[in-house]
Parts: structure tokens; sequence; C-alpha cells
């Protein structure tokens, strides 16, 4: 089940919040949200709840271990941390790398290792995350370690983030497990928020993915090995205009995809209570790489910047350290996208430019004006999508040449222009809603509403009634509309 289905939308949300605000206390709501939440994640995996609930328990029963002992037997804390890592990263590890590895150790040894594929739990690598920021989190004292093991289990598995995002902090939530206190003023700004997160998913994001496989093929082609040399046919004779056009739409989709589940997340929070923080800033706004991994996916960023890049020194230990610390983070949040080179290579491509900035670039960069500082941040960010889309490196060089016309492919042809041309007021609405432009003039508006009667009369209506027209027209497009890719199933 996933957010943006009729299934979703129509009845399981409504009723959740039907049985959420029946009883008054958080404790009997908490039951009603984990009976919910893992109705929500067993719908198309009975069988990896069993996964889910164990690592939970794991988890907590290491993080109870911590906190008894880690004053007296800080040696025994320190032990119990190592165990609960070494549960959670060893299942991550089973479950989404171990076909990688063995491919890669027949490939080098030529040995044949036969191995069945392994289903890939939707959501593992978000709830292996939070799981780890807790017992982290108790070990360092940031946090208290909980006492109920369901209310542990309840954060992992809490369906507004659990199976794509945010990746949410128990600090962050540890008090509103049993102390939230939801209110009319954040319902609505729930409400709005989730109804926007859906109309950006199901109207912009889908149909930017649909024009995306159209023009660069789709992922279930793209997956396929027999497919091979007719799809290298296929994109060999792409003009270079279709190329590149395909993957301006797959550059939009993915930020409006994975920003839109990130806003559902912290709308549906706001309605039960619960307060996430921000996921996405406008990433495609930014002048630098840097800037933009600061309002890019902020939730993972922070995540191996506390957890993985200043434990390991940082920028504390010299300029050679820094850089070493910095391939190892960007090397990971390749490799955590997904069991493939490409995701490695994507994650270095980004460490390549990051740590120039941080040598030389960033100075160069502040005396160039505004705008080639912006268009050199979309450049990087543009072909960092062509390596993380392909995951075959033939498929993803053909693709590379042949914007440049190097596949001795036209640079266009009349279907494409026109193509564009028909397409043109969408390609401009969804570049809009990539940008801060919407969030600027909403700003206006507050001001301005606060300072005239009519104008505050005018935006209370709008705010009563935009939820519900984004809604029902969303859930009419879905209606008719099978294309609804989840793209968060590799994580």
């Amino acid at each position: 089940m996933v957010f943006s289905s009729l299934l979703f939308v129509c009845l399981f949300l409504p009723l959740n919040l039907a049985a959420y605000y029946i009883p008054k206390k958080n404790s009997t709501r908490n039951i009603i949200m984990l009976i919910f939440s893992l109705i929500f994640y067993a719908w198309g995996e009975p069988l990896y709840v069993l996964l889910l609930l164990f690592m939970t328990f794991a988890c907590w029963m290491f993080a109870s271990g911590i906190e008894k002992s880690k004053q007296e037997k800080p040696k025994k804390a320190k032990f119990f941390l190592f165990l609960s890592c070494l549960v959670a990263l060893s299942l991550i590890g089973i479950f989404k790398y171990s076909s990688f590895v063995i491919d890669n150790i027949s490939a080098l040894t030529g040995a044949d290792i036969q191995m069945n594929p392994i289903p890939l739990p939707i959501g593992i690598s978000f709830y292996t995350f939070q799981l780890l920021t807790y017992v982290i989190d108790v070990y360092r004292g940031d946090a208290k370690a909980q006492k109920n093991y369901f209310n542990l289990l309840l954060y992992a598995s809490l369906f507004h983030q659990c199976v794509a995002g945010p990746i949410v902090r128990y600090s962050d939530v540890a008090d509103e497990i049993m102390n939230r206190k939801p209110d009319m003023a954040d319902f609505n700004k729930g409400v709005m928020r989730f109804s926007s997160g859906l109309a950006k998913k199901v109207l912009l994001s889908n149909q930017c993915g649909s024009f995306a496989d159209t023009l660069v093929l789709g992922d279930s082609a793209l997956a396929n090995s027999d497919l091979l040399a007719e799809n290298i046919s296929t994109l060999s004779g792409g003009s270079a205009i279709t190329l590149w056009a395909g993957m301006l739409f797959y550059m939009l989709q993915i930020y409006l995809d994975f920003s839109a589940y990130s806003d559902m997340a912290i709308g549906m929070g706001l309605m039960t209570g619960f307060h996430y923080k921000e996921n996405f800033d406008y990433p495609y706004a930014s002048s630098t790489v840097s800037e933009f991994w600061r309002r890019w996916h902020i939730s993972l960023g922070s995540f191996f910047r506390d957890y993985v890049y200043i434990p390991l020194g940082g920028n504390r230990k010299g300029e050679v350290r820094t850089i070493l610390n910095l391939f190892v983070v960007w090397a990971l949040t390749g490799l955590w996208h997904g069991a493939s080179w490409n995701f490695v290579l994507w994650g270095l491509y980004f460490f390549v430019f990051i740590t120039l900035e941080k040598l030389f670039l960033a100075k160069l960069l502040k005396k160039i004006p505004a705008f080639f500082r912006h268009f050199y941040l979309l450049a990087v960010v543009f072909f960092g999508w062509v390596l993380f889309r392909f995951e075959n490196t033939e498929i993803m060089f053909t693709v590379l040449k042949g914007m440049f016309c190097l596949n001795s492919n036209p640079i266009a042809t009349h279907e494409i222009l026109m193509y564009l041309k028909d397409n043109f007021v969408f390609i401009i609405i969804a570049v809009l809603a990539c940008s801060p432009v919407v969030k600027t003039a909403k700003g206006l508006i507050d001001y301005y509403s606060k300072r005239s009667q009519a104008v505050n009369v005018i935006y209370s209506v709008y705010r009563a009634v935009i939820p519900a027209v984004l809604v029902i027209i969303s859930a009419i497009c879905l209606v008719g509309d099978s294309y609804n890719p989840f793209l968060y199933f590799r994580f």
C-alpha cells in the first residue's frame, strides 16, 4: 500500500483518523496507530513484518542493557551498542546487499556461485537507520531507553514514514510518543500539507515519470537483461534533445516524488500530533553542491553527518583525514540508495565535487554571478541523475554520448519538438513546483491577509477549499491512471 493510492486515500487514512480520535488517551491512540501501521506495512509483505518486529525487539533489548550498564560498566554498554549495530547492519546486509556481494565475488573469481534472489523488504533502510539512531542516542545520553517495547515498535513502524521516510530520529519524537497534544491548527496544516503532497505526486511526479519512461525507457525495460541490446539500440538512435528532455523529466520526477512523500508524511504527522522535521528545502534552487546536499533529503544527510562523518573525526583531524571521511560518507550514501555500482559511483561523483568545493571551488564560485553558480549546480546534479538512473554502464554511456550526438544520432527530430511543444505548459508548472515560487507567494499572501480583511476572508476560504479540491482531482486521476510508480522500493 502506498500513500498515492485510492485504497489509502479513500479508505485507510480516513479509517485511521476516525479510529485515532475516538479515544482521548495517548496510550490508547498508540495502540490504534500501531495496529494500523502494522497492517499498512504487512499489506504487501505479511512475512517481512516479522523482520521489523525482530529488529525492533533486538534494539529495544540492547538499548535497555546500555542504559542499565553505561554508568558502572561502560565496556558492557559499548558491547551492547556493538551488538545492536551488528544485528541491524547484518540484517540489512543480508536482505539488501547479499546478492550484490555474491555477484561481485563471482565476477572477480570466475566462480559460478548460484544464489536465489532475496526479495527486498520495503523500507528496510529507513527503519534500520531509525532504530540505529535510537540505540546510539541512548548510548550517548541524548535519549532515554524506551521501557515499553510496543512504543518503540510504534516509532519504528509508524506508517507515516516507515517505508518512504523521512528518517525520524527517536530523540525528536520520544516525548510525543506519550505526551503529544494534537490541536486543530496543526490538524488543518497537516491536511493542507498532505493534500498538496498528494497532488504533487499524482499530478506532477507521475506525469514527469511517464514522460521520462517514454523518452529514456522505463525501469522494467531497463532491468530486463534480455532487452539490453534492444535498449542500447533504442537509446543510441534517439535524438540528443530526446535524451536531454527525458533526463530533465526524470530530474523533475525524482524531486517531486521524494518531496511529495515527505510532504504527506509530515502532514499526517501533524494530523496526529507528531512533528517531523523538514526533509527537502528546494534543493534545485542551490548554488553549490554542498548547499544542494544541505537541502536534499535532509534527514539522510544529517544521519551520515552525525553518526558517521563526525564520529570518524569530521574535519578535526586535518585535510587528508577530512577527505577520507568524506569519501567514506559518500560511498555509503551511494550504497544506501541501492545495491549496485552505479549508486556507489553516483555517491563518489558528489564526493568529488564536494571535496573540490571544500578545497578551492567554493571560493571561486563566490566571485562569479549567481546565475552561473546556479547553472553549475544544475549541470552537476543533472548528470548525477544520469548515473543514478542507469544501473547498466553500457546504457549509461550510450545516453551520455547520445546527449552530445556521439552515437551518430540527430540533434532533434520533428516528433520530439512537437512533444515538448505540446507539454510546454506542464513543464513550466513542474519546474515552478521545484522552486520556492509557491512558498514565496504564500508568504506574501500571509503577510497581506494579516493587514487586509478582504484578503484574509479570501485566504481563509482558499485554505478551507483547496485541500478537498486537490484530493478530489488526485483521486480522479488515480481512477483512470495505472502509472503510479513507487520509487522507494529499493530502499
